[in-house]
């Protein structure tokens, strides 16, 4: 009974709370006009906090270099993929590796550059199909027997050699004048223009311009905003003059003769200061032992707006001995010299000119006295793969060139080997990617994104920042 009696009461006063309530909100009129009352109580634009967002919330993963059969070095390595097959696969389409492996990225890219080297563009495909042109030379001649023998990688580790000394033999060059060329830059072109999906899949038109002196690595991507009306009215910049230079400020003229002459965007990422041996990042003398001077940290903040802080060849952010106390500065270290020697001759007073971390303080140093930091950038990671396959992910890295693809012995093929030494192909990162803030996925708009430098580097983990 004291149960009914206690929910008796219980119920009765609900009935007067409610009674009560209903009476106060009698006494309260109802607004005259809704809209207006509505428009005093969110006093804000709108209500909803997305509405009128204009900003990137999410980045796009691509890969800013990526080479193909038609780089000499990747060819003679063997690779036979071309860039229409890289532009497949990165977008999430199954292939064929150059050594007949079914390959497919876990998750597409959004984006993707096919940088193929500018110097000997197509060079090596002409090569190996028994171009009469070639043929006729007797350096031409010997190689192609030595390739249908089998002795391709011989021949690969000659004639990067010749190229990193800057010995390639001047009848064999493919100059970028000439129709063989010119023909491959096209169909380059055309490959960017196929597989370019707005929305969807941006594939940019690019090359890298493979600047090396005596080895050392200046090497910089360069990326077009534009589509093939603008990208094709001038071929791309080498290293051998008549038609290119190894000095950057020569690549810096070249690219405004570039905007001028079509109202074109271009910009370059130079990356591998690890193998430069000091010359990356100058504080004092630029490579050539002429001072840096305003026009030099000017030009070079205008063009460069990115450095590839990853890839393959190692981590190019930090190394132990610039960052002591810094644990994780020694990751993927590689600092065993430049392109064409072994460990003998890096030394420690050439580290601070290779390094990206060092190099944002001696920017800030050069500020100070010239007025401009010329290395103010931000940063991106890619693969520099020479497969054709922009594979980052360690449970699914095709590796450096077509001799460390998948196989049990992979790890012990060396990755590079003259008479001075040997790299072998377990020194090879499996990195990276580039993160980019881009509102849309187009040309334009990741292009705009990276001259922000709302961009970020990653050994390939799509992780958000």
């Amino acid at each position: 009974m004291k149960i009914f009696y206690r929910s008796i009461t219980i119920s009765l006063l609900v009935l007067g709370f409610l009674a009560a309530s209903l009476t106060a909100n009698a006494q309260i009129p109802p607004p005259q006009n809704p809209e207006e009352a509505l428009a005093e109580a969110y006093t804000g634009k709108s209500y909803s906090p997305y509405a009128g967002r204009d900003f990137p919330t999410f980045p796009l993963w691509g890969d800013t270099h990526l080479h193909t059969g038609n780089s000499f070095d990747a060819g003679a390595f063997g690779a036979t993929l071309r860039p229409e097959d890289a532009l497949q696969f990165a977008r999430g389409d199954e292939v064929i590796s150059s050594t007949g492996i079914p390959v497919k990225l876990s998750r597409p890219l959004d984006w993707l550059v096919v940088a193929d080297h500018s110097d000997n563009m197509g060079f090596f495909p002409d090569l190996k199909a028994g171009k009469q042109e070639i043929l006729a030379d007797p350096k031409g001649r010997d190689w192609y027997d030595r390739i249908q023998a089998g002795e391709g990688v011989g021949v690969a580790y000659e004639m990067i050699g010749l190229f990193a000394n800057g010995n390639f033999p001047e009848s064999l060059t493919y100059w970028p004048n000439e129709p063989a060329y010119k023909s491959v830059w096209e169909r380059t072109i055309h490959a960017a223009e196929e597989y370019n999906d707005p929305g969807h899949f941006t594939a940019f038109i690019g090359y890298e311009w493979t600047s090396l002196v005596t080895g050392n690595n200046m090497h910089r991507v360069v990326i077009y905003r534009d589509d093939a009306d603008k990208g094709s009215q001038m071929v791309p910049y080498t290293t051998y003059p008549p038609y290119g230079s190894p000095n950057p400020r020569d690549l810096w003229t070249w690219l405004g003769s570039y905007e001028e002459k079509t109202g074109g965007d271009v910009l370059a990422i130079a990356h591998n200061g690890n193998l430069a041996n000091g010359i990356m990042f100058p504080l004092r003398e630029q490579y050539d032992g002429k001072r840096l001077d305003k026009e030099y940290v000017t030009e070079r903040a205008k063009w460069e707006p990115l450095y590839e802080a990853t890839q393959i060849k190692g981590d190019g952010e930090a190394h132990p001995f610039l960052s002591p106390d810094d644990e994780f500065a020694d990751y993927e270290t590689w600092d065993i010299g430049n392109l064409d020697t072994v460990p003998t001759i890096k030394t420690d007073d050439m580290l601070a000119g290779e390094y990206a971390r060092e190099a944002l303080k001696s920017g800030l140093a050069i500020e100070a006295k010239l007025g401009t930091n010329p290395y103010k950038f931000g940063m991106i990671g890619s693969t520099d793969s020479h497969t054709g396959l922009a594979t980052a992910g360690e449970d699914n890295f095709f590796g450096k060139h077509t001799g460390a693809e998948p196989k049990p012995e992979r790890m012990m093929h060396p990755f590079l080997k003259n008479e001075k030494g040997t790299i072998m192909g377990w020194g090879m990162v499996a990195s990276g990617l580039a993160a980019v803030y881009a509102k849309d996925n187009t040309r334009k708009s990741i292009f705009d994104a990276m001259e922000r430098k709302e961009t970020y580097a990653t050994t390939g983990s799509r992780m958000m920042v």
